[in-house]
Formats: C-alpha cells, sequence, structure tokens
C-alpha cells in the first residue's frame, strides 16, 4: 500500500558502521536535520536527509503525541505503538479490584473488546510547523516595559492560535532558544483513544524500581493503544460507531530489531531540557530544588506505603502517583549525583567563563551582550526571595487531588467571566474548557479521601514550618497556625481542621465537582463547600504570583533571546535548542559503554537474564505463561525474533542516542526507516545530560522490537495484532 512505502530517505545505509564514536548530542528540530549531513554520513547514512524535514511523509507523518508520551502508528488501521508506562492511566481507569489490568493487564481480542482509556485521553497528529518569529516578536516598541512585553507577546500567540484552529485543528506556538525563535504547530486531535494491549505486570514492569533508570535491564515496556473517528473520518468523542483511524503513514515493524553498531534514530517529543540554562540557574537546581524535591518525594512515598498497609484495596488508586513520584525520584536522584559528583555543575561553570571571556575578547561582542548575564543573575536572585513560600504553596495543590480540583474549578470561573479568550489565562480558554471537564471526570478513578488527607496533612505541615517572612496567611488563618509554633500544636491544630474540612466537603462527589464546572464565582461562594472556599482564600497570593511571574518573564523575553544569540554565534551557529515537548529527532548508535572503572556494559540483555533475576514476587516476577515459553525455546521450540550471535531472543538494548522524558513510547527506527524498538528509559548515571551532555557515557534504553514480537506471539496470544503490523 502507498500509505507504507519506504521514504527514499532510508532506502541505503552502509554496510560497516564506524565503532568508535561517541554519543551524539541534540534533539534536532527536523528542519535542521538537512544541515547534520556530515554527522549522519559519518555513521554510514547514504539516504536523503531532507526527507526528515517533511513531517507529512514517512517516517514522521506516523509519529504522535500522547501528550506526556510519544507513540507511533503501526498499521493501517490505527494500531498505536507505545510505552507500557505511558498507559498507566488507562489500565488503572479500566481496573477494578476484581479485575487489576496494572497486574494482570489486558489484551483484546477483537476490536469490539477494545477499552475507552478515559476521559481526557488524546493522539496529536502534526500536521505542519511554521515560523512565526516575525509575527511574535517583531516590532515590538522599543520603549515597552517588561510586563507591556510579556502582555503583547502573550496577546499575539492567542491570536495566532485562534486564527490556526479555525482550520480545525489544535494548534500551539512554540518559543526555541529562549524566545529567539517562534513556530506555530498545527496537530490533529483524535479524542476516542481505545486500550488494545498491555502485557502484565510481571512483563511490563519487569524490574520495577530495582532496575529503574539502570542496565542491564529487562523490562517489556510496551503497550499498543488504537485511535478512532467518526463515521465520516473527523475526530469525535468517544462512540460506539466511531471507526479506526486511517493514517496516511504508518511505520513498518522490523521482526529483526537493532544489532550492535547499527545506525538508529528516535523520533518523538522529548519534553524539558536544561542545557541553555545560566550557571546560576542550574546552581539553584542543584542546591536547593533537587534536594528538596528528593526529600519531599521520599516523605510522600512513605506517607502513602503506610497507608496501603492499612489499606491494601487502596493500591489501584495510588497506583499512578505511586510510579511518578517513584521514577522522577530515581532520576532526579541520578541527575544530582551527576550534577555533583559527576562534576556537571562545575563544567557548566568552565561553559559559562568561556561564553563571557569570548564575549569580553572583542568590543562590538561586549557592547552587544556584554549586559546580559549581569540582568540574569538578578532576575535569578530576585527569584529566590521567596522560592521556599512559593514552592509549598503549590505543594499544597499538587499533595491535595481536592484542593487542585477546587482551585481549578475556581479558576476557571473567573476567567470564563472574561470577555474573550484573548483575554483569558492559557489553559482555561474556552478551548480548554472539555478538556479540562474530562479531566475532572477521569479523576474520580483515583481520588479517596484518605490518601487525600493524609497527602494533605503532609503538604499542611511544610506550610506550619515556614519561617516567619514567607508564611502563607491563607493557611495560617484557617487552621490557627503562627510561626514557631510547637510541633505537637501545629498537628494537632491540622488535625483538628481537616477533621471537619472533609466531613463537609462534597469536592470527591463526581457530579457536584462536575456541576461547579459551570458555576460562576458567586454561585461557588454560596455552595458553601470548604475546599471551594479555600481555593477562594488562596487566589489572592496565586494571583500576585502569577502577576510577578508575569513581570519576570517580560524581563526574560528581553534578555534570554540575545543570550542565546551569544551562545549560538560562538557555536557557530548549529546548536540543537532545548527540548520543550515539540517534534525532535535524534540518531546514534546501539552501543555498549564502559559504565565505571572494570565494568563494561554490553549493547543487549536477552531471555536468559529474565530467567536469572526471576524471584517470584516484587519486582522480579515473570509470568508463569511467559517462562513456560521461555522453557520451550530452551527445549527446542524455534522463533524467527531469535538473534543468532546471541543464541537468544534480545530483549533490551543501548543506543548512543539523545532523549529525555517525553520521548517515552517514541519508535526507534533504522536507516531503512523501519520500527525496531520502543524507547524508554536512560541511564542512572548519565541523566544529568539534561543540563550538561555527557558524550562519552550517555546512553538510551530500547525494547527490541523482537522481544516485543515474540511475548505477542507465543505468551500473550496476541498473533491477530503481530499480522495487522504486517508480520505473517
Amino acid at each position: 500500500m502507498s500509505c507504507c512505502r519506504r521514504s527514499a530517505l532510508f532506502l541505503a545505509v552502509a554496510l560497516s558502521i564506524p565503532a568508535g564514536l561517541r554519543a551524539d548530542e541534540g534533539m534536532w528540530m527536523p528542519q535542521q536535520i538537512p544541515q547534520l549531513a556530515a554527522r549522519l554520513s559519518a555513521l554510514g547514512f547514504t539516504g536523503d536527509v531532507s526527507g526528515f524535514a517533511d513531517l507529512t511523509g514517512h517516517p514522521m507523518g506516523a509519529i504522535v503525541s500522547l501528550g506526556g508520551c510519544t507513540a507511533s502508528f503501526v498499521s493501517p488501521d490505527a494500531l498505536i505503538a507505545t510505552n507500557h508506562h505511558c498507559v498507566t492511566g488507562g489500565l488503572q481507569f479500566n481496573s477494578t479490584p476484581q479485575r487489576n489490568l496494572l497486574v494482570d493487564g489486558y489484551l483484546a481480542k477483537t476490536r469490539a473488546d477494545e477499552l475507552p482509556n478515559g476521559p481526557g485521553s488524546r493522539v496529536w497528529v502534526t500536521t505542519s510547523v511554521t515560523e512565526v518569529t516575525e509575527a511574535i516578536t517583531g516590532s515590538l516598541p522599543a520603549g515597552a516595559t517588561d510586563r507591556q512585553r510579556y502582555d503583547l507577546i502573550d496577546r499575539r500567540v492567542k491570536e495566532r492560535v485562534a486564527a490556526c484552529e479555525k482550520s480545525g485543528n489544535r494548534c500551539t506556538v512554540a518559543s526555541y532558544f529562549e524566545g529567539l525563535k517562534y513556530f506555530e504547530i498545527a496537530q490533529l486531535e483524535i479524542k476516542d483513544v481505545r486500550l488494545v494491549y498491555a502485557p502484565a505486570e510481571g512483563i511490563g514492569v519487569f524490574g520495577g524500581e530495582t532496575d529503574n533508570w539502570r542496565w542491564p535491564r529487562h523490562t517489556g515496556d510496551w503497550s499498543f493503544l488504537r485511535a478512532y473517528v467518526g463515521p465520516d473520518g473527523t475526530p469525535a468523542p468517544y462512540a460506539k460507531e466511531n471507526v479506526p483511524y486511517k493514517p496516511k503513514h504508518f511505520l513498518k515493524v522490523s521482526a529483526k530489531g537493532a544489532n550492535p553498531d547499527e545506525l538508529v534514530f528516535v523520533v518523538g517529543y522529548p519534553g524539558r531540557t536544561q542545557r541553555h540554562q545560566t550557571y546560576a540557574e542550574v546552581k539553584e537546581t542543584t542546591e536547593w530544588s533537587f534536594p528538596r524535591s528528593i526529600r519531599l518525594a521520599t516523605e510522600q512515598l512513605a506517607v502513602i506505603d503506610a497507608l496501603v498497609k492499612q489499606q491494601p484495596d487502596l493500591s489501584i488508586k495510588v497506583a499512578g502517583r505511586v510510579q511518578g513520584l517513584n521514577n522522577g525520584l530515581t532520576n532526579q536522584r541520578g541527575m544530582h549525583e551527576g550534577l555533583v559528583k559527576g562534576g556537571s555543575l562545575e563544567r557548566k561553570r568552565a561553559n559559562e567563563d568561556a561564553l563571557l571571556a569570548w564575549i569580553a575578547a572583542d568590543a562590538a561582542r561586549q557592547a552587544k551582550y556584554g549586559d546580559v548575564m549581569p540582568a540574569l543573575r538578578a532576575l535569578q536572585a530576585g527569584g529566590e526571595k521567596t522560592r521556599e513560600r512559593n514552592a509549598v504553596l503549590g505543594n499544597l495543590s499538587s499533595a491535595s487531588s481536592y484542593l487542585s480540583a477546587a482551585q481549578t474549578i475556581y479558576r476557571l470561573a473567573s476567567e470564563r467571566a472574561k470577555t474573550s479568550d484573548v483575554e483569558r489565562e492559557a489553559g482555561f480558554q474556552e478551548r480548554d474548557w472539555t478538556r479540562i471537564r474530562e479531566g475532572q471526570d477521569r479523576a474520580q478513578r483515583s481520588l479517596d479521601p484518605a490518601v487525600d488527607r493524609a497527602l494533605f496533612r503532609w503538604a499542611l505541615g511544610l506550610a506550619a514550618a515556614l519561617p516567619a517572612d514567607q508564611r502563607i496567611p491563607a493557611i495560617d488563618t484557617a487552621i490557627g497556625l503562627t510561626a514557631g509554633q510547637a510541633a505537637a500544636d501545629r498537628h494537632r491544630a491540622i488535625d483538628s481542621w481537616l477533621d471537619g474540612l472533609y466531613a463537609k466537603t462534597r469536592i470527591g462527589d463526581r457530579d457536584a465537582r462536575l456541576g461547579w464546572l459551570e458555576k460562576t464565582t458567586a454561585e461557588l461562594d454560596a455552595a458553601g463547600d470548604p475546599f471551594l472556599a479555600l481555593a477562594r482564600a488562596l487566589t489572592p497570593m496565586l494571583d500576585a504570583n502569577r502577576e510577578a511571574a508575569k513581570e519576570r518573564a517580560g524581563a526574560y523575553a528581553r534578555l534570554r533571546p540575545r543570550y542565546m544569540e551569544a551562545v549560538l554565534a560562538q557555536a557557530g551557529g548549529l546548536v540543537a535548542p532545548d527540548a520543550n515537548s515539540t517534534l525532535r529527532v535524534t540518531f546514534g548508535q546501539v552501543k555498549g559503554v564502559a559504565a565505571k572503572d572494570g565494568l563494561f556494559y554490553t549493547s543487549h540483555t536477552t531471555l536468559a537474564g529474565i530467567v536469572e533475576k526471576h524471584v517470584g514476587s516484587g519486582d522480579f516476577n515473570a509470568p508463569k505463561a511467559q517462562l513456560d515459553a521461555i522453557a520451550a525455546l530452551r527445549a527446542g521450540k524455534t522463533t524467527p525474533f531469535a538473534y543468532a550471535p546471541m543464541g537468544d531472543v534480545p530483549v533490551n538494548f543501548l543506543s548512543t542516542v539523545d532523549t529525555t522524558g517525553g520521548n517515552s513510547g517514541s519508535p526507534t527506527l533504522n536507516a531503512r526507516g523501519e520500527f525496531v524498538g520502543l524507547l524508554f528509559d536512560g541511564t542512572y548515571d548519565t541523566v544529568a545530560s539534561n543540563f550538561l551532555f555527557d558524550p562519552v557515557k550517555t546512553r538510551s534504553i530500547h525494547v527490541d522490537s523482537r522481544y516485543l514480537l515474540w511475548n505477542m506471539s507465543d505468551v500473550d496470544g496476541a498473533r491477530h495484532l503481530v499480522e495487522e503490523m504486517g508480520i505473517k
């Protein structure tokens, strides 16, 4: 079929690829790839690099975003491959104590068995990317204040988005190179997403937190969704009569996987990196943000663990939060160690010193850029003055889903009262109202008063301990807290207040919560709900913080583009912008690494490692069906998914590609554009590459397509999906 013909981009690749090249830095914009022809040629690539810039062609047109994760079409009927951990929410949404899909997994035997992935699930297909820098920052008044600059850019972005969305697409305007460039991105928004297949926990999460961010790895981190549209072929909400979407392009899944030294590409939507932050910003992250967030994540996990031990049936409701906390905790510990022990922070200082010396060495450069770094340092210092209070204010709503819902409801009422979307804040415009409602609907599956109370109590303890000059008056007034209050007294006051709060609130009731989304602020005040009242009391401080943030954003919009001009000029012009959740391309080789003195990691793991690690409980509990299938192989059964040089089925592999969070679920492609695996993780000792890339040790971890196909064929009975992907 024409929709899956291989692009000329991938028609040729050298038989021998140099083995000694280091990891190649760069989460590149697709339109930058043609400038990287020499680097790709050095890796043995002989195809047409310009094909990467064609977002409507193959393979780029097959890559989609799930919002936080990447995925790809792998069949003409919109079968979508992504990571297992990217569908945890859907598994949780469809689970009950009697049918726990988080543990048992799920396989739809027919299309009719495919389950709604839950309210708010989306698939975004990029249809166009257009540079709009001049429309956003062109002709800004020379004498504009920082706040005026912010307001003008904000208005222009909103107007541009509104004009773009008249076509029926979902549009964003994204900033690149710290505001030096802006691009408008149009995406088809598919609203009916269904769960097709996810392996059991013992495969999809094998290794658990023990192996998280570690190598060797044996995790089957894959799942499948399907995108549906209305009978007329246009996006529509879930309905039984909907039909599978027909993508213009889908990836050919390879039964040969990715082998040592092979050239591979990863295409996806990486979240955020901080490589272009200043030394002062990275220093604050190293010395304050990471130690604080590591401590708080550890404390929250302890609170949840204690509660689940008392009430085991809560495990389904907290599964997503626990997975997120654990993943972030391990990741941040690794980044912190890399910044401190690994020396990344000091290298960051040295790089900035070199930039400053380069600026100072030329009078013209000094005149153009000399004031930028001092001004950025001053802004950084100003933001640090109230950082603890502001962080705790955020912790209150992140800990309590009840408070978060109340704040969303109250703010939506305030924003809806404004006359137009241009006046409304981003995230609360009319274009967002359906998503907000879906989010509050979906939240019902994870809401629990006991869990919420325990975590809110923990967060209120942070507020109670704030110093006198960084108090949160609304909390102090509501509970009766004061600076320096004895710990026993503040705990009693908090517990007494929480008893009344949870006894009287209706925020946990789905119908009440969804009904409040349509009310005015006056009607919300009249409802008399204590969580709504608390949201109202916190609003003045939150509003003041937002106003101060806009002022700082205006100043950064004045300074950061000039900072990036200097960085680009010093580097000769070709630099990848920081990741910002937009479509990117990275490339490298399948390759092991010298992890530390005396220890070398090979590029692949195999089924043998699963048997070695299996203990029958905890993080290492492979399903009996899988162990039986492995035993059958050992007894002489053959499979087309084994790799002869290894004498086994490959499971996971390492590559030198440059990735970060958000790349989860990104397809790994070979030089012919074939799907050979799924990116799902990085290695612990190089996650600090988010701040400063390590060209020697950086590795990403992928699940090999052969492991995926072998499990689907020989373990889980998903051969109908294997055949749908074109493999007989």
